[in-house]
Parts: structure tokens; C-alpha cells; sequence
């Protein structure tokens, strides 16, 4: 099934076949966080996309043969900036440490709520110092960095074909366009490797200075270390190809040698909210956990399965509207879709092809609901539906109750039953319009041994 797999690669933007470097060891890496806020609506869709593409390359290779590595920047001036705001009695490494182990661990609740499955790896930049030091002197030795100003800075022009990630030829870009303009540069698209730390910033030992690395290296070195010199996916947001990995793959390569940094190069589309960008000035900015926790997005809490579908319903690449409307839908389509075990069955045909086909989960969720539909109308099908909505992370939850909330529906079904007996309609129909605004679902048949009427009840989502 492997070579059934087709994904768009950006680098040579064509959808080709995937062929994986090593079948036995499948290896993928995302950027992750840089953890000095919570995690934005934005965040959510690489998350959720690579978690789907996660899924279905286990799947396809067997989860003992994928290997998922996501980051998390826990180094960078955003970082510092927020440690100093918020514990300004703190010496500065203690007051980012406070900053970066709460922002990581709310995103962790955050994604884990959006139902995604944790990466086998998941590197923190500050661990990987040593790395990204050892990468430097090699780009250096070899004619693709200099020092100047206290920086360390890449060579750009040392690169004959930079630019073929972005296809923005150097000569093309404009200096201060996204290109710092700095006098100490041989280029204005040079950028830092390695920068000079004051007595009050966080800094290592490195062979220029006290310092702390730039950016993009950190991904270079994390990558590096834990998939090897050259990869098959490297995935992140539309917004991530320039800058940041067009100068990974330049680092990685002139330190490297190699021809490419990762085979394939996947990029997700940018997310607006209702219809507009999301920003803090446009007061439409919303985190993860706004949208779980609180009432400010459509008045009321979403849960996680929602906010996912919701998201799988637009194609990965293509920009996605985010709105109270867009979730709505979602809601009332996994209401529609029964709660199962998928046991050993396999997910079907028409959401494997779907997937195998550029990730396209908009195809994949049309099948799904199809199955759905017929799994409600014959449990035979339900083990299939339940593999096939397992692999795109959406499989419907059984609610529980405990025994005495059990014990007072069951009263309150017996007391129906018996105004419907006397005739007492008024009286039956509130109470199932009382179960069914609790989430209570009532089922009425006949009992197939004596004919009387029963009623069966279920928890709706």
C-alpha cells in the first residue's frame, strides 16, 4: 500500500508517489511550539494535520516502523520578553523557566483534547545546544558562515541555489522584506546562526561568546539528531516556508552535503476566523484553550472531537474559515455517527484512498458519514466505521454515567411509559423533552415476546 500513498510536496510542487528512504524506518518532522503563550486556533491545524498523516503512515508501516518528532522552542526573545513581563522578581533562567513549563504544558492538555496522538519524539531546542554548535563550526569550515558583529551569520550567496523550497531567487528578495537589514551582513538575506547573550539574556558557552542560537537552527540540529542528515516529510504551516525552512534546509544541506534535507516538504494553509485574519488587534485572536474552557467563541465551550472535525473538514492545503457555523455542522455530524470498537477490523477502502491521496480528509469525513449511516443501520458495519473514524482521530466516545444517575433515568423512562398508558401524552411528552435536554436520547419499540411497549435510552453527545 506504501507506494499508493501520493502527497504534494512543496519543494517540487507536484503531488508524486510517496517512497519512503526506508520502509522500516519512516521518518517525520514537524515544528513544533515556541512556548511563551498559549497555543492559537492556528497552532491547531499543523497539530491536527500531522497527527492524521501520523495515523495513517502507522497504519500503512506499522507504528513500530514511523518515527514523529515535533519540537519545542524553549529559546527565543519572545520567551524573554514574557518572562520578564510576567515574573519580573525572578532571576531571568528561573523566570523563563516558570514561563516555558507552563505554556508547555498547557499545549500538551491543548493538542491531547484535539485528539492527537503524542510524537514518539519531542526534542526541546535547550537540549540540543551542543548540536546546533557542532553544525555552526562545520557551516563555518566549509565557506557557508562568518563571524561578524558578535553573529554568526550564514552565507547565503555560499549557496548556488538557495531559494528552491520558496522559489524567491536571492537576487529577488527585498532587503526588509521579512530580510533583516543589518550593515555587519556580507548580504541583506543572511541570517543569524549564533548571537551574543548580555549578562541578563539566557546564553551557553560556544567557541564566539556566550550566546544563544538563532532560529532556524535549532530545527536543523533537533532534526538532524533524532531522523538523520536526510528525511522523508518535513511539515509545518504555509507561513513557516520562508524564512525559517528555507534557511533549515540551507544549514542542513552545506553542513551536511546532501541534496536535500527531507524528501518531502508538506505545508498546511493558513486558518481565518470568520472569515478574517486572525490577529489581537482585530480582537478575533483565539487560543486552544478559549475555545475548550470558556464561552467566548459562539457563546458557549467546544469539545475537542468538534474543533478536530471541524478542521478535517477543509483540505489541508487550502485556507480554512474557521466559524461558529463551520462548528455547528461538525457537532451535528458526529451526533449522526455511533460509538464502537473497532476490535481487528480494518479501516475501509474509500477513507484509506481518500487519505493515500494528498491527505484529503475532506474525502475521507464524506466517506466516513456513508459508513456511518450504514453502521446505524447494520452493527455489523459498526467495527469497520470504528477503525476507519480511529484513523482519522474522531472515533465517537460511549458516555458513561454512574449507577444512581442510571437508576433515575431508568424512574423517569418507567413513568413515561406509564402516562403513556393512561393516556397522559401532555405529561410523557415533557418528560422526554426534560431526558432529552440532559442529553438523553429515548428509543421506543415493541417487545418482540409479548408485543407491549418498551423504551431503551442512550446519551446523546
Amino acid at each position: 500500500m506504501g507506494a499508493s500513498l501520493k502527497f504534494y510536496n512543496t519543494l517540487t510542487r507536484e503531488k508524486t508517489a510517496f517512497l519512503p528512504i526506508d520502509p522500516k524506518n519512516v521518518r517525520m518532522y514537524v515544528c513544533g511550539p515556541t512556548v511563551y503563550d498559549y497555543a492559537h486556533i492556528g497552532n491547531a491545524r499543523p497539530a491536527i494535520v500531522f497527527d492524521v498523516l501520523y495515523r495513517l503512515l502507522q497504519h500503512v508501516y506499522g507504528e513500530a516502523h514511523v518515527t514523529y518528532a515535533r519540537n519545542i522552542t524553549d529559546v527565543d526573545d519572545k520567551i524573554n520578553t514574557r518572562a520578564l513581563r510576567d515574573h519580573p522578581g525572578l532571576p531571568l533562567n528561573e523566570a523563563i523557566r516558570a514561563v516555558t513549563e507552563k505554556t508547555e504544558t498547557q499545549y500538551h492538555q491543548d493538542v491531547a483534547a484535539l485528539g492527537c496522538l503524542e510524537p514518539n519524539v519531542e526534542p526541546r531546542a535547550t537540549d540540543n545546544i551542543p548540536q546546533m554548535v557542532e553544525i555552526i563550526e562545520k557551516l563555518i569550515a566549509r565557506g557557508h558562515a562568518y563571524v561578524a558583529a558578535g553573529e554568526v551569520l550564514f552565507d547565503t550567496k555560499s549557496m548556488l541555489d538557495y531559494g528552491q523550497l520558496s522559489k524567491r531567487p536571492l537576487d529577488e528578495q527585498q532587503a526588509g522584506a521579512r530580510v533583516a537589514v543589518d550593515a555587519h551582513k556580507k548580504n541583506p538575506g543572511d541570517f543569524v546562526l549564533w548571537k551574543l547573550s548580555s549578562h541578563n539574556e539566557p546564553g551557553w558557552e560556544s567557541p564566539w561568546g556566550r550566546g544563544r542560537p538563532g532560529w532556524h537552527i535549532e530545527c536543523s540540529a533537533m532534526s538532524q539528531r533524532y531522523l538523520g542528515e536526510v528525511f522523508d516529510i518535513h511539515g509545518g504551516g504555509l507561513d513557516l516556508i520562508f524564512p525559517h525552512h528555507e534557511n533549515e534546509i540551507a544549514q542542513s544541506r552545506c553542513a551536511h552535503g546532501t541534496q536535500v534535507m527531507a524528501n518531502v516538504w508538506m505545508h498546511n494553509g493558513f486558518v481565518q476566523v470568520e472569515g478574517r485574519k486572525m490577529s489581537k488587534s482585530e480582537g478575533n485572536f483565539i487560543t486552544i484553550h478559549d475555545l475548550l474552557e470558556t464561552e467566548t467563541f459562539g457563546g458557549r465551550k467546544w469539545p475537542g472531537d468538534v474543533l478536530r472535525l471541524a478542521m478535517l473538514m477543509t483540505h489541508y492545503r487550502e485556507p480554512i474559515d474557521f466559524s461558529v457555523k463551520r462548528l455547528e455542522e461538525a457537532e451535528r455530524l458526529l451526533a449522526k455517527w455511533p460509538a464502537g470498537d473497532p476490535g481487528d477490523a480494518e479501516p475501509s477502502e474509500a477513507v484509506l484512498e481518500a487519505l493515500g491521496d494528498d491527505l484529503n480528509t475532506v474525502a475521507a469525513v464524506q466517506a466516513l458519514h456513508a459508513l456511518a449511516q450504514e453502521a446505524n443501520a447494520d452493527k455489523s458495519r459498526l467495527p469497520e466505521f470504528a477503525a476507519s473514524a480511529a484513523l482519522l482521530g474522531v472515533l465517537p466516545k460511549k458516555a458513561e454515567v454512574d449507577e444512581a444517575v442510571a437508576s433515575a433515568i431508568d424512574a423517569l423512562v418507567a413513568m413515561r411509559l406509564e402516562m403513556l398508558k393512561a393516556k397522559n401524552f401532555a405529561e410523557a411528552d415533557r418528560i422526554r423533552n426534560e431526558l432529552s435536554e440532559k442529553g438523553i436520547q429515548l428509543k421506543d419499540g415493541k417487545d418482540p415476546a409479548t408485543g407491549e411497549r418498551v423504551t431503551t435510552w442512550e446519551l446523546k453527545r
